[in-house]
């Protein structure tokens, strides 16, 4: 008796320390679960986070400047055709200085932020109309494709004849070549909202309005974003090629000066000029950038896909719980826990286990 006794006394101890070892590891699985589920990581300072997106970008122009400057180092145009960047940059940063420059760039800006904002009112409201319409969607659905897909340039013969060489002609062509993407975002968004979402609005007593307003809009923002972006890209290369081609006297602008240097067969202006439009395309991108960051986070994508994760693999060597017991059964130093040798009963039991499985 006296044996048998002992005997189960051993047993209980193994098992009690097999299932407090045990138990640690579930909670320690458990813990990384909810790492993923829960975004716990902490924010980095604003210098940090200002350097990891800029550096990048630092990286990508110096390599562009480098081969800029292979190229004219390689002697395949003479330099008063081709100069190197220090010379294009030295007049890009004298301009800066001028009067001038700021005046032109305002009236460009200005051009742009006018036909842009136009052509959202009505892509948006084109959108919004054809996506609610089944007749509409397969009547003018295409054109707004072929609208999209025409070159700009193409419109300024009818803008000069119908506008001459005036603001309007300009604007004309800055709409029409940004708004059929504004419209096609808007439909496309729509188009993919999930039934479901729809469904589960329409039983919580969302109607007509209300049902944009709380459910389809924010849901298809995700695309209506994208169409905003690409609409602003062929408003800003409508812009250009407008005020390369119609030059009203008087009004100056970026477009009007890269023709001016390019008339004067002034090498060097001309790539002060490309640097003004390419330095102004860089800012916009930026911004939308950011819009469509700060969308993604409020959303849960960003956190759940990058923090998080790195939060709950950064937990499992270290023991999330503290205890220094890897997830996956481990303890913090990689060693397994320790198995009690199946002896007596013990391996009797896990014989029969093993065999039931």
């Amino acid at each position: 008796m006296a044996t048998e006794s002992g005997t189960s006394t051993r047993l209980r101890g193994r098992s009690t320390g097999l299932d407090a070892e045990t138990g640690l590891a579930v909670d320690a699985a458990l813990a990384g679960l909810d790492a993923l589920d829960i975004p716990t990581a902490q924010r980095r300072p604003l210098a940090a986070r200002a350097w990891a997106a800029t550096w990048p970008k630092i990286g990508a122009l110096a390599l562009f400047l480098l081969l800029w400057q292979i190229v004219v180092w390689s002697g395949w145009k003479p330099t008063y055709l081709l100069p190197g960047p220090g010379k294009a940059l030295s007049e890009f940063g004298s301009r800066l200085g001028t009067g001038h420059f700021w005046d032109a760039l305002a009236r460009t800006l200005v051009r742009a932020l006018e036909g842009y904002a136009l052509a959202v009112v009505i892509g948006v409201v084109v959108g919004v109309v054809v996506s609610r319409s089944t007749i509409l969607r397969t009547a003018v659905g295409s054109f707004i494709t072929a609208l999209q897909t025409m070159p700009s340039i193409v419109w300024f013969p009818l803008a000069i004849l119908l506008f001459k060489l005036s603001e309007s002609a300009i604007l004309f062509v800055v709409v029409l070549g940004a708004a059929p993407s504004v419209a096609n975002g808007v439909i496309y968004g729509v188009d993919y909202v999930p039934p479901l979402l729809v469904r589960v609005g329409r039983s919580m007593g969302a109607r007509g309005f209300s049902l944009y307003r709380y459910v389809v809009a924010p849901a298809a923002l995700p695309s209506v974003l994208a169409g905003l972006k690409q609409g602003w890209a062929f408003c800003w290369r409508s812009l250009m090629a407008g005020e390369l081609l119609v030059i009203v006297p008087g009004h100056s602008s970026v477009g009007a000066d890269l023709q001016n240097s390019r008339e004067l067969i002034d090498t060097v202006g001309v790539m002060a000029s490309m640097i003004t439009i390419f330095v102004v395309g860089v800012l916009v991108d930026a911004a939308f950038n950011t819009a469509d960051q700060r969308m993604r986070v409020r959303r849960g994508l960003i956190a759940e896909g990058t923090s998080a994760v790195r939060a709950a693999r950064g937990g499992r060597g270290r023991g999330v719980t503290g205890s220094g017991v890897d997830p996956v059964g481990g303890s913090g130093d990689g060693t397994v826990p320790h198995q009690p040798a199946d002896t007596g009963a013990g391996g009797a039991d896990g014989g029969h286990a093993g065999g039931a499985g």
